[in-house]
């Protein structure tokens, strides 16, 4: 679905992506690790037109999108969380839901999505009438999420979900990213939590220096004995313990 071949990005004069390599199939979570400023938020703002690559291609359902708007690419079905809080916090929980849908003009077909997104994350339903700035860290992050459906995007790209979030509060949201694989939606997910976002990822790449390290199975990521040293912060054995707990309460 997503090709990035020796993209290289940056802000002004400096790169901070020097040659990224970096593939997402249809229906998988792909998550990005690795140390502060590797660039990998900037990989999610490439992606999604936010940054302009200045060099190497990025591919998505076999069309080079390297030059398009972040409109144009919303509209092909690349949908963009960004790290820190977006909500409205004076509008309503439905009212902002209904925000992810700006573009469309059919308002049927508005109604039905927001139904329809309202089934899948039952906070929409239960909080509609509160003010999205009334809710909770973990409760706000859920109402992004499901925003962030509104338009039946192809890619999901998350950046940095769970941060400032308490261990309960993140493994729901890391559970609502598992349902999100489990609906048919790609996700390329960036998080500095490594433990939790190789749990819940099929695959993931470890960003170092702008650059794309080491690639492998989420699990197998996970269960490395040096990523677990370098990015963990623990053994690899708790990598497993901590994958086991977050697929049993997912």
């Amino acid at each position: 679905m997503l090709e990035l071949n020796g993209v290289t990005a940056g802000y002004g004069a400096g790169l901070i992506l020097k040659g990224v390599d970096l593939s997402v199939a249809s229906g998988e979570i792909v998550c990005l690790i690795g140390p502060n400023g590797a660039g990998k938020s900037t990989v999610l703002k490439t992606v999604s037109g936010l940054l302009r690559p200045k060099g190497g291609s990025v591919t998505f359902k076999g069309e080079s999108i390297g030059r398009l708007s972040p409109k144009e690419r919303l509209t092909r079905g690349i949908v963009h969380v960004p790290q820190d809080r977006s909500l409205f916090p004076a509008m309503s929980v439905w009212e902002n839901v209904v925000m992810g849908a700006f573009i469309l003009s059919d308002q049927n077909l508005v109604r039905q999505r927001v139904e329809e997104v309202a089934e899948m994350f039952p906070i929409v339903a239960r909080r509609r009438s509160a003010s999205a700035g009334s809710l909770s860290g973990g409760e706000q992050k859920q109402v992004e999420l499901a925003r962030s459906l509104m338009l039946d995007p192809a890619l999901i790209l998350l950046d940095e979900p769970s941060i400032g979030l308490d261990p309960k509060s993140r493994t729901s949201v890391f559970a609502s990213i598992a349902a999100l694989a489990e609906s048919g939606r790609t996700v390329l997910l960036v998080e500095q939590n490594a433990r939790s976002g190789l749990a819940v990822a099929h695959r993931a790449a470890v960003l170092e220096a702008g650059v794309v390290a080491l690639t492998g199975t989420g699990e197998g990521l996970l269960n490395d004995p040096e990523v677990a040293r370098l990015y963990l912060g623990a053994s690899a054995r708790s990598g497993v313990q901590q994958s086991e707990t977050l697929a049993a309460a997912i």
